[in-house]
């Protein structure tokens, strides 16, 4: 059974842009190369034309990769995410209390998370630390560096 991932509507068609980019012009420059390397001369030693074939390989893996998660996404609507406790799409405001550091995140799917915007992913240590906490609990979150001690402090949208 194949794992349903949950995406923003942005998110998604960000996905299947790419998907149609990899079918598309991907596989045109795929089998350029291929061709550039078998005019090269004799297939049985030209190492150029086995890492085009190799590479061609890897291309179809990662669209089929892409089609399957495409096929199992659902789309969340933002407006129903419940902001009474931690989920998916809530953005989620917590201090650290050894520190007192602040800090927003916003928890979406592994695809679509990008720490620079503020967007974690709900399968790494801290999103699955927060998911189902209410505001005033604590969550402590084993990471690489060591034990992380969390106050959720809002839940929105």
């Amino acid at each position: 059974m194949a794992k349903i991932s949950y995406y923003t509507e942005e998110g998604l068609t960000r996905l299947k842009n790419e998907l149609s980019d990899l079918k598309t012009k991907g596989r045109a420059d795929m089998a350029r190369q291929i061709a550039e390397a078998r005019d090269k001369g004799d297939l049985s030693e030209n190492a150029e034309y086995d890492a085009a074939k190799d590479a061609q390989g890897l291309l179809e893996l990662k669209i089929s990769k892409l089609e399957d998660v495409v096929a199992n996404a659902r789309i969340l609507d933002e407006s129903t995410v419940d902001t009474s406790q931690v989920s998916v799409l809530s953005t989620v405001k917590i201090k650290n209390k050894k520190t007192g550091a602040q800090m927003s995140y916003t928890l979406v799917s592994e695809e679509e998370a990008d720490l620079k915007q503020g967007k974690i992913s709900v399968g790494s240590p801290i999103g699955k630390g927060l998911l189902g906490k209410k505001v005033g609990e604590s969550a402590e979150i084993t990471v690489p560096a060591g034990k992380l001690e969390f106050e959720i402090i809002e839940i929105g949208r």
